[in-house]
């Protein structure tokens, strides 16, 4: 199928915007070797720019709102979150390309982003990744330990600030004892040979324990209804692990839906086996709320 103009100039917006995200990128890291290979990068987008700028003879303007997002991807959540959604793009641009394969030319610009890809994969590193070990680790304790408490207190004490209070302390105390495990654990890793800092670590862990406490709780606070407010704290935990999991899924090449599944599972499996344990305890016990 011969190429139309509609495609060359989509093409030409599409490389143009990547190098602007490419250009802005580089400012914003500290790493040198990174910013010299994201601005020959950026330099390279151009130059495919300007190949489709010759056929289409017309001027284009980059997607701004795919920029600005993007920057601000790189700064809430590292670069290299950033880096492999436009790595994807990359992935995309290559499989569009290939159906444009009667323009003479095109062959240059399909090889430069195989190897832009390279490039990208093999100078990704940066903080949040290096520690996204501790946030998981965080995250799914919370997740797990906290919803699994808040039923069984919604079942056993009833009152809503009451399980809010309850699940608050047993959340804070789980949040310190679970960062000190980490920095043990990082501790005696680093003495092995490990990289990470034990603090670095510790604060990781416990700032995505004390976050996830935060929102599972809060409905406690905010709903009369203890049990609807634990309808909602297990949706919020159920979104938060969505949340995590497309961001770990796109940083680590990792498969998004059996490792949602599986997280989601398991917390909300923790949250019936420990209301069912409740409701058995109470009823045993004959206690009466």
């Amino acid at each position: 199928m011969a190429t139309t103009r509609e495609q060359m100039l989509e093409a030409q917006r599409a490389e143009l915007t990547e190098s602007e995200i490419y250009r802005r990128l580089a400012g914003a890291t500290s790493d040198a070797h990174n910013a010299q290979v994201l601005r020959r990068i950026a330099g390279d987008e151009r130059a495919h720019h300007d190949f489709w700028k010759d056929r289409t003879g017309r001027e284009v303007k980059p997607k701004v709102l795919q920029v600005v997002l993007h920057v601000l991807l790189a700064r809430l959540l590292g670069l290299t979150f950033a880096l492999k959604l436009m790595e994807r793009g990359e992935d995309f641009a290559q499989r569009h390309y290939a159906e444009m394969e009667d323009v003479e030319g095109i062959g240059r610009i399909i090889l430069d982003e195989e190897e832009h890809e390279k490039e990208l994969i093999d100078m990704l590193h940066d903080e949040p990744l290096e520690y996204v070990g501790s946030v998981v680790l965080g995250l799914n304790d919370a997740l797990v330990e906290l919803t699994g408490a808040l039923a069984g207190f919604t079942l056993a004490l009833g009152n809503g600030r009451t399980v809010a209070l309850a699940g608050l302390v047993t959340g804070i105390a789980a949040s310190l004892s679970m960062a000190a495990s980490e920095y043990l654990s990082s501790k005696t890793e680093q003495h092995a040979g490990g990289s990470k800092s034990p603090l670095k670590a510790a604060f990781y862990t416990g700032a995505a324990y004390v976050i996830a406490v935060a929102l599972l709780i809060l409905p406690f606070f905010l709903i009369a209804s203890s049990h609807v407010a634990l309808a909602v704290a297990l949706s919020t935990a159920v979104l938060i692990i969505a949340v995590f999991t497309f961001y770990t899924s796109v940083a680590q090449d990792l498969p998004f839906g059996s490792r949602f599944a599986e997280m989601a599972a398991i917390s909300l499996g923790v949250s019936a086996i420990t209301w069912g344990i409740t409701w058995v305890l109470r009823s045993t016990l004959g206690v009466d709320l």
